[in-house]
């Protein structure tokens, strides 16, 4: 089993996120972790529950989760083992924004059973932190990676976003190198994209931002491929990066279509063919699991033809790849284009091939 908890509180919207948060000045601690118990209590007796008897990674993702107290988290993973056994080599991870760690909280949180940090920097440029609305300046990140390191929690994620437009003038290689001076066991690399209903959103709509164009795009995300590369990072994911034995071990569970359960406001399940999403606004869904009712929003069956495809983009997203029998004749025509590479029976997009990996996999559908 793979457990993801999505813990939406924020200080803050950033400009370009769409996800599920709650801007709050205060975490509802208590009311939070209520709920969540509720949810999981729901599980029982569920297939993926009767099925998955040992829990292999934990994720806490947001929203902001370093955002609630190191006591809730604390409780939550307490009521998970109180359920079902915990590897003891389990990954457990932690999003958290550089200004909220401090060497206390980062004790706190190993002390709960953290043992991974993936830390939201985005960017080292003053100007562009301030126009992506983070709350945290370019000095706290190497001050919070110090912090999580002496409190001995040594495996470390960095979050970068490139292609932001040209007007902010960012140096995109002086992130990157900024980001390997912390020496951080794991990267992961966005691109930015313009979502509905986002500060970004209404901002290109009324002229006052212009997206990146494509050849930039394209070349800040083979320029950091080229640079981590060189510096020892395995590119093993179209967006992540990993020193030798670090990769991200829940993520690559769903990239391997493992079971996992999704708790909190939004959150996905998926185990087998079904698929399932909680209530999305965390007063709606607070309300619904305070009344002992269902917070699921919706689910889905997922067919043959839909596992199929599932089965080639997530495939096709990794270093592993998809059998060379599913992509049929497209992979000749791909690897022709410098798109991607044949070996023992499977197709490897290569970089050049992961910026079109939607395209493709649409054109197989």
């Amino acid at each position: 089993m793979h457990l993801y908890v999505h813990v939406p509180f924020c200080a803050r919207r950033c400009s370009y996120c769409d996800f599920s948060i709650a801007v709050r000045p205060e975490v509802p601690t208590a009311e939070f972790v209520d709920a969540i118990a509720a949810e999981w209590a729901g599980w029982r007796g569920h297939p993926a529950w009767l099925d998955s008897p040992t829990v292999d990674t934990i994720y806490f993702g947001g929203g902001t989760p370093s955002r609630l107290p190191p006591a809730g988290i604390a409780r939550i993973i307490e009521m998970v083992r109180a359920e079902r056994a915990v590897d003891p080599g389990a990954e457990v991870t932690l999003e958290a924004n550089p200004d909220d760690v401090t060497e206390a909280r980062a004790d706190a949180w190993r002390r709960a059973g953290i043992t991974r940090v993936s830390l939201g920097s985005q960017t080292f440029d003053p100007g562009v932190l301030a126009w992506m609305h983070r709350t945290h300046s370019r000095e706290q990140i190497g001050t919070a990676v110090a912090a999580l390191r002496g409190a001995g929690i040594e495996d470390l994620s960095l979050d970068l976003i490139f292609g932001v437009p040209d007007a902010l003038t960012r140096d995109w290689r002086a992130d990157v190198e900024q980001a390997l001076a912390l020496d951080p066991t794991h990267l992961s690399l966005y691109g930015l994209t313009i979502e509905q209903g986002t500060p970004l959103a209404r901002w290109t709509a009324r002229g006052d931002a212009t997206p990146v164009d494509e050849r930039r795009y394209a070349d800040e995300f083979l320029e950091a491929h080229r640079l981590l590369g060189a510096a020892g990072y395995d590119h093993y994911e179209v967006s992540n990066y990993a020193r030798p034995g670090r990769r991200a071990r829940h993520n690559s569970a769903y990239w391997l279509r493992r079971p996992f359960i999704g708790l909190g406001p939004s959150a996905h399940s998926g185990f087998g063919a079904e698929r399932r999403w909680n209530l999305r606004a965390w007063a709606a869904y607070q309300r619904a699991a305070a009344r002992g009712g269902p917070v699921v929003d919706a689910s889905e069956l997922l067919d043959r033809s839909a596992i199929r495809l599932e089965q080639l983009y997530l495939g096709l997203r990794t270093t592993d790849g998809a059998p060379t029998a599913d992509v049929g004749m497209a992979a000749s025509r791909w690897v022709a284009d410098g798109w991607a590479t044949i070996l023992d029976g499977r197709v490897r997009l290569t970089p050049e091939g992961w910026l079109r990996l939607d395209a493709l996999v649409a054109a197989l559908a």
